[in-house]
């Protein structure tokens, strides 16, 4: 029963709202709802819905429902085998699962009796349209217009006499980026399950890398992550080409691995990853997988998970006879539905493939202890009180520029530390947030399609015995800082969608390049995370202030080719130059000079033809300004919210503070 002080609670909340918005002002971090919940308000206000009145649900007649199902076939029934999943992890909670076209209409709903019984649930039928415009903020309809997942508990709907149900819905869109339906989970609020919003938002992932697969499956579709052993995982990027090795289509996490990169349908194989597509092909061809660079300089891993099952068109791809590729190259997408869904079920599932356990991986991964170059005086004194601390299992905090080399030291420090298992590194502003949770503490066995037996043990645990480093620990998001905090507690992990936790033993890391304390006073961080992460902190210098300069660049160098060599002039030229992008920047131009020289002694002439005439210059490339010209463009849109902007562009927002700063 709602009360007349529930009432003016929701009216001051909308006033407040609608003060913040017309006057651009920052939300506080407490005692409103999300902005994507207060956005909501807003546009029904705008509309001139009456929250205080229950919303208008429209219902389509029967044939109208089937002539929709039938648009829809092939997307529903991928969700019709999520939802089942889902079903049975949430059983015994009082929900209601629901698949909605792309329209807010729902198509199917599986639905537990008491929930289906009650009152707020009697409109929530098969037929019934439930977008924002008619039903104001809710689950279902409010995931359509903010394309992305959200949470609607009690009386963040807009209508009131929703206030007793919680939603979490998430958008499923297609291999062209356009929203083909949703899936939503509903309860009673006191009923509302913490795991919920993750399993949702896994579930609509699963369903958009089979939608990809199958809808891309005269194309060549390739899987990429930085570590081998995640890509039969939903954290897998997965980008489709066609013949002559153009861009077709790109997942969301793709989209983040290759952040700062133009990534529009049409772009070349090479613009991307600087080698030819054919090469790259045949590359595969003999092996199941392959490491590949992008134009950042990231190394990822890629593997051919479909190829077209007609005959090529594309110069030199007819070479590629059928039996050139591999196995687990080769999955028949172009079967019938029924069958293609079930080859691609999980995107471990797109493959077929087992892939090493990540603890045997990372371990095989680890540098010679010889190979991280310290030979700066404040380097090497932060170093060998670092190697004391890991010894005695104390967390740690690096910090430098990006780029200066904070997960080859904690590599490094993980081999001093003796412990015998995995080194596993999370990009904390690469995964999307959504699925960060699920991908740290792991989910149960059945939490989606492709995994039903044995489920996904997490990053935190394939680290056990072993070192755990969250990079870009800053965009870790709020929720999921609670849940460290929790970790770092009692060490215990508990999966998503789990009810047993086990303990775990790592030696935990941070790494950060902005200040931390300074997110903790914007309340962007938490103060008590930060106590528990900086016991040590360890600070690297930018290359351009290190007193090693000249070991670090001939160690760069035989990285890159261990019988190249470098003339004191060419050193001298290198040691002037501000390096805004570190020793990755420094490799780059390293490479390029190879390259384009074609010579092994690299004199001073070599290196000016490929650096830039100034810093200011180097900083802005043609491919970083593309990318900082893109980025500035959204930042206008969304009226200089660089959090706005961030899920906007499926981007981290230190890559855009990284294009802001550097130009």
């Amino acid at each position: 029963m709602l009360h007349a002080s529930d009432l003016r609670a929701s009216e001051r909340a909308l006033a407040h709202a609608r003060m913040l918005r017309a006057r651009g002002a920052a939300l506080p971090p407490d005692g409103l709802p999300a902005p994507e919940i207060l956005d909501s308000w807003v546009r029904c206000q705008e509309r001139g819905q009456e929250f205080g009145k229950p919303p208008r649900i429209d219902v389509v007649e029967g044939g109208e429902l089937a002539r929709r199902r039938e648009r829809s076939d092939f997307v529903r029934r991928l969700a019709q085998a999520e939802l089942e999943t889902l079903a049975q992890q949430i059983a015994g909670s009082n929900y209601l699962l629901a698949f909605a076209d792309r329209d807010g209409v729902i198509l199917d709903l599986y639905a537990d009796n008491r929930f289906r019984m009650s009152g707020s649930a009697a409109g929530i039928v098969p037929g019934s349209c439930w977008d924002e415009e008619r039903c104001g903020t809710n689950g279902l309809g409010t995931a359509l217009a903010a394309r992305r997942s959200v949470a609607v508990t009690g009386l963040d709907h807009y209508h009131l006499s929703l206030g007793d149900i919680s939603c979490t819905a998430a958008p499923i869109c297609d291999a062209r980026g356009e929203v083909v339906g949703v899936l939503d989970a509903s309860s009673y609020v006191e009923s509302r399950q913490r795991h919920t919003q993750a399993l949702v938002q896994m579930a609509a992932t699963q369903i958009e890398n089979m939608l990809l697969a199958h809808q891309m499956r005269d194309c060549w579709v390739l899987a990429i992550h930085p570590r081998a052993e995640f890509i039969g995982t939903l954290s897998v990027g997965l980008l489709a080409f066609d013949d002559e090795g153009r861009l077709v289509a790109i997942n969301t996490r793709a989209r983040q691995l290759l952040a700062g990169l133009e990534v529009a349908a049409g772009v070349r194989f090479e613009q991307l990853f600087g080698d030819s597509f054919v090469a790259a092909c045949a590359r595969l061809a003999l092996a199941s997988e392959m490491r590949v660079r992008d134009a950042l300089g990231s190394s990822l891993v890629a593997r051919c998970i479909t190829r077209p099952q007609r005959p090529q068109s594309g110069p030199g791809l007819r070479a590629l006879a059928p039996a050139a590729l591999p196995a687990a190259a080769t999955t028949a997408l172009g079967a019938p539905a029924a069958t293609a869904v079930t080859r691609v079920a999980g995107v471990a599932g797109v493959t077929g493939a087992t892939t090493a356990p990540a603890a045997r991986t990372a371990a095989r991964a680890l540098p010679e202890r010889s190979s991280f170059v310290a030979e700066d005086p404040a380097v090497r004194q932060a170093i060998t009180l670092a190697e004391s601390a890991v010894r005695m299992n104390v967390p740690l905090l690096l910090h430098g520029e990006t780029g200066t080399g904070k997960e080859v030291l904690a590599r490094h420090l993980h081999a001093c530390s003796g412990r015998r298992g995995a080194f596993v590194a999370v990009n904390c502003g690469a995964l999307p947030a959504d699925l960060f949770e699920a991908e740290l503490f792991g989910y149960a066995g059945g939490a989606f399609t492709g995994a039903r037996r044995e489920g996904s043990a997490g990053l935190i645990a394939s680290a056990d015995g072993g070192t755990l480093l969250l990079d870009e620990v800053r965009e870790l998001p709020l929720p999921l800082q609670a849940a460290l905090l929790r970790f770092l507690d009692d060490r215990q992990v508990r999966p998503v969608g789990g009810v047993v936790s086990r303990r775990v033993d790592v030696q935990i890391m941070a790494a950060t390049n902005v200040e931390l304390d300074d997110e903790v006073a914007a309340h962007r961080f938490r103060a008590d995370l930060l106590y528990r992460l900086d016991t040590l902190r360890v600070v690297l210098p930018p290359l351009r202030a290190r007193a090693d300069f000249e070991q670090a660049a001939r160690a760069m160098l035989a990285e890159v080719d261990r019988d190249a060599g470098l003339t004191d002039a060419a050193l001298a030229l290198l040691a002037r130059q501000a390096w805004l992008g570190n020793f990755r920047e420094l490799r780059s131009v390293l490479t390029r000079a190879l390259v384009t020289s074609g010579r092994r002694l690299l004199d001073e002439a070599d290196l000016a033809a490929v650096l830039p005439a100034s810093p200011e210059a180097a900083a802005a490339s043609a491919l970083q300004r593309g990318a900082t010209a893109m980025i500035r463009r959204e930042l206008e849109r969304c009226g200089g919210s660089v959090s706005a902007a961030a899920r906007k562009l499926g981007i981290s927002r230190t890559t855009i503070y990284r294009h802001l700063k550097g130009h």
